[in-house]
């Protein structure tokens, strides 16, 4: 079996600066891999609801939002699409807002 990368998702390290990457290294330190996950998803730019059922997207958003907003105060979800059959990607940009 034969599986190509494209170059685009081959980049992605470039993508995640180093206070993300921390960020992502002290949640699974923590023991919250389920939260690491939508973590690398948002730094990448994927949405997480593409990936995840929006129940548990919902859940882990409601256990981790004092967590985030203590750790990145500057990044907050806003009016995340809740469709998985969607394919289009949305930007992080429209995803994220800052304080």
């Amino acid at each position: 079996m034969n599986y190509q990368v494209s170059s685009s998702q081959t980049n992605f390290q470039n993508a995640i600066t180093p206070e993300e990457l921390n960020q992502i290294i002290e949640t699974i330190a923590d023991g919250k891999y389920s939260w690491a996950c939508v973590l690398i998803l948002r730094f990448i730019g994927y949405n997480p609801l593409h990936y995840i059922p929006q129940r548990t997207y919902s859940r882990l958003m409601k256990e981790n939002s004092q967590f985030e907003t203590a750790k990145t105060p500057q990044k907050i979800p806003v009016n995340m699409p809740s469709s998985v059959n969607n394919t289009s990607r949305v930007a992080s940009s429209q995803i994220f807002s800052t304080n």
